[in-house]
């Protein structure tokens, strides 16, 4: 194929793009930011009526949100992908070392390193521990729905990428409890485990049942076709608005923190954006010696970058409250992610290989 060839086929290309939910998350976010400060403000004491409605420490409403959040995710689970691991083993693999060989541990150093050492001088010594907890709870939870748009965008292999979520979404099940309550533990957190083990069989077994479920009575009824063409597009609003209104709750309930402490924000985004790059270039370059081809490494360095940020959200509330500096960290996360990916994107399609 000729040069010239090469760069008209390539002019012709579509531009592949994003949802505007999604390409304008960062957006939403601080919206959701300023909505929920004023309402905290001038509500008052009033809305603490709503972390009242508890069962076993867990808060129904932000509940009903969040697994209206990450159910339509688990209708996207393929489980039965799970058999193609046989053949190209080895980007799961090195997906898995990521996520939960290396991805926590880092989270928790640097969380330390700023929280505990660096921001003394503007954080609590006592409060220091939860915001080390939110950040390392975020880092035990890798993506499951968004790496799908940037798996997308960096044009990765969208049958192994689905491989390597279902995979992510297994472990998830086992080995997301026993990571969090050792590195808690480790910086001095001390955290129910059975609060830690409801939140994940509310926010992680109880939705990937019912989507499992869903899906095949759909799939048998309707075929595969409409379901994803008709019935996830129908489901996706729902999703959003469900994150929306948690946004605005959460930081409804952390205004007079925010208030008191403006810079919070700004230094809880600090170690959150290092570790972010920092793991998708220990992904990236290991997966280049690994010899994985870029439709397979671009996606499992996403995947280690980014995080599962609603269960990390629903986990740090029902251990730590609505209105703690753990829950606060977690939606700092969502803020920072979509401009810090989409960076890595730009990165990876530069240089595609």
């Amino acid at each position: 194929m000729s040069e010239k060839f090469k760069k008209v086929t390539i002019q012709n290309q579509p531009k592949k793009t994003i949802g505007l939910f999604e390409k304008y998350l960062t957006v939403w976010v601080a919206l959701g930011i300023l909505v929920g400060v004023a309402i905290g403000h001038f509500a008052g004491s009033s809305i603490e009526i709503i972390s009242s409605f508890e069962i076993a420490k867990v808060n129904i409403p932000v509940a009903v949100l969040i697994w209206l959040m990450i159910y339509p995710m688990m209708l996207q689970v393929d489980f039965t992908s799970i058999k193609k691991i046989g053949k190209k083993p080895k980007g799961v693999v090195w997906t898995l070392i990521i996520n939960w060989l290396i991805k926590p541990f880092t989270m928790a150093f640097f969380a330390w390193i700023f929280f505990d050492k660096l921001y003394s001088a503007w954080i609590d010594p006592s409060l220091a521990g939860e915001y080390i907890a939110g950040a390392i709870i975020l880092g035990a939870a890798p993506c499951t729905a968004m790496v799908f748009v940037w798996s997308y965008l960096t044009d990765g292999d969208p049958n192994y990428t689905l491989v390597q979520v279902s995979v992510n979404d297994l472990i998830i099940l086992v080995a997301f409890v026993p990571i969090v309550g050792l590195l808690l533990g480790i910086t001095d957190v001390i955290i129910p485990y059975d609060t830690l083990v409801a939140s994940v069989v509310i926010f992680v077994v109880v939705p990937l049942i019912a989507g499992v479920i869903t899906q095949r009575i759909l799939l048998r009824m309707r075929g595969i076709k409409w379901f994803k063409e008709a019935f996830l597009p129908k489901l996706k609003p729902i999703s959003i608005m469900a994150l929306l209104v948690t946004l605005v709750l959460l930081f409804a309930f952390q205004g007079q923190n925010i208030l008191n402490n403006p810079l919070i924000i700004l230094l809880a985004a600090v170690p959150l954006v290092i570790q972010t790059y920092f793991i998708f270039f220990v992904a990236w370059y290991g997966g280049k010696k690994l010899k994985l081809n870029h439709a397979v490494c671009a996606p499992a360095s996403m995947i280690g970058a980014s995080n599962f940020f609603e269960l990390a959200v629903a986990v740090a509330i029902a251990l730590f409250g609505l209105q703690s500096p753990a829950a606060l960290v977690t939606v700092v996360g969502v803020l920072v992610e979509v401009p810090v990916m989409l960076s890595l994107v730009a990165f990876a399609n530069r240089k595609k290989y």
